[in-house]
């Protein structure tokens, strides 16, 4: 069985290697796939963004524990949530939104029995250690859900989707939903309302070129394209985009056609 981590805990510290530590003495079989641990932190976003884009990979039934996690010790529920292909432990704080937005979710459950946390008295700073490791471990390990705790009714699951964007027939104004680790800006503009037409970007009144590489510009020149994770994305050759245009989470963009 396979089970995936992504978190926002970095490399430097133990963190990730405690909550495998945790896993393994719960079943030293389970076939462990970092996604990543370098989601900025606290950046529900990130999270989300790079949990849609990787979950579709995977095979059946395999468990996504994914920790990003700022409400960590507050109210905020932690869930476990079947889909048609696998299972979501962690948050129930919006991270989960894109790839349930992707995939129907079957049944979740908040993690309420401590019986399959690390110990009953949870830390209130490492949630990721206590309860999603070792729940994540049990349940790829064929512990049913309903043992894991209460029945959520699917419509009370945070959703934190990231918002539209506005498309008219002549402009789509849309927004930076990830930034990569090249700096490449990744919008909230589907590939698929673009394919086939002539466009070009607009941020901060400069237009950015449609490419279809990024290489289809001189080094150093700042492309738009439709990026493999099927968004339009805003790129520099060999440079780093987010840098150069100064933008973050959320700025604005403008995208329009050529008549």
């Amino acid at each position: 069985m396979i089970l995936t981590l992504t978190t926002d805990f970095g490399l430097e510290d133990v963190y990730v290697g405690v909550m495998k530590g945790v896993i393994a003495k719960i079943n030293p079989h389970l076939n462990l796939i970092d996604l990543t641990h370098q989601i900025p932190p606290q950046n529900i976003a990130a999270g989300r963004f790079c949990l849609m884009n990787a979950v579709p990979y995977f095979s059946k039934n395999t468990v996504h524990v994914a920790v990003v996690d700022p409400g960590v010790g507050s109210e905020r529920k932690g869930c476990a949530i079947a889909l048609e292909n696998g299972y979501l432990v962690g948050p129930d704080n919006g991270l989960f939104s894109g790839v349930l937005s992707q995939f129907s979710a079957q049944k979740a459950v908040a993690l309420t029995n401590s019986n399959y946390w690390r110990v009953e008295a949870a830390s209130n700073t490492f949630h990721g250690r206590d309860i999603f490791a070792p729940v994540g471990a049990h349940l790829a390990s064929g512990v049913p859900l309903e043992a894991l705790g209460e029945t959520i009714p699917l419509d009370q699951l945070t959703d934190d989707s990231f918002p539209s964007p506005e498309i008219t027939s002549n402009q789509i104004l849309g927004a930076i939903q990830y930034i990569d680790y090249f700096g490449n800006l990744i919008t909230n503009i589907p590939g698929t309302v673009v394919e086939g037409k002539d466009w070009s970007v607009t941020v901060n009144q400069q237009v950015i070129p449609k490419g279809n590489t990024y290489s289809s510009y001189p080094p150093q020149s700042l492309i738009a394209l439709i990026g493999s994770h099927g968004w339009v994305e805003i790129a520099m050759n060999q440079g780093n985009a987010a840098a150069a245009l100064s933008l973050t989470y959320g700025s604005a963009i403008a995208l329009q056609f050529s008549s």
